[in-house]
């Protein structure tokens, strides 16, 4: 679904929880591409009046994919942010892969837009990214397979993909993947709790 953007990931085949992984050295989330992320990259480079000359916050960024994209679609300065070391690192070699700069931080800075690929994988991690989300940008869009914890109510949906994914990873060889945009406060709070 990306032509355009060459990423160092983990080879096909290759299972997430391979190694030995506990709390303090996580599994290499990094290395894969997410259909949120692909969608939302996707997105961008679809729509790049979105970002274009705006500062852009790539929240959870992994691999860097939805960084790379903003990037790509013409964003004056984009920051990957992620609490792994090894992500940043990762990030930084696929812009560098693909002809782009981006800056890297393990906390969330300020942004005109904010996205996000693939967060609302938990219910502790949702309420925290919703909270990011709502302060921290004019402008927060994130990519979602479905994963069950995004409050849909408050989001609109901007597109839908069909997003080919790895068996490895997912329950299926394609996940129907949306990019949605956050409400403003007063619509999402008039849409309930």
């Amino acid at each position: 679904m990306l032509p355009e953007i060459e990423l160092d990931l983990a080879a096909d085949g290759t299972p997430l929880f391979e190694g030995d992984y506990r709390s303090d050295t996580p599994p290499p989330f990094w290395a894969f591409a997410w259909p949120g992320g692909i969608a939302l990259a996707r997105y961008l480079l679809d729509h790049p009046g979105v970002v274009a000359g705006r500062t852009v916050v790539d929240l959870g960024a992994g691999s860097g994919l939805v960084a790379i994209a903003a990037a790509k679609a013409g964003a004056a300065r984009v920051t990957a942010v992620d609490t792994d070391p090894r992500a940043l690192a990762a990030a930084r070699r696929n812009a560098e892969r693909n002809g782009v700069t981006i800056e890297t931080a393990e906390r969330l800075v300020p942004a005109d837009v904010i996205v996000a690929g693939d967060v609302f994988y938990s219910e502790t991690v949702a309420a925290a990214v919703l909270k990011m989300l709502r302060t921290a940008a004019s402008v927060a869009l994130v990519g979602d397979p479905g994963r069950g914890y995004l409050p849909e109510r408050r989001f609109e949906e901007l597109a839908a993909y069909d997003v080919p994914v790895r068996r490895e990873l997912e329950d299926g060889d394609v996940m129907r993947t949306r990019v949605w945009r956050l409400r403003p406060t007063s619509a999402a709070a008039s849409a309930g709790p």
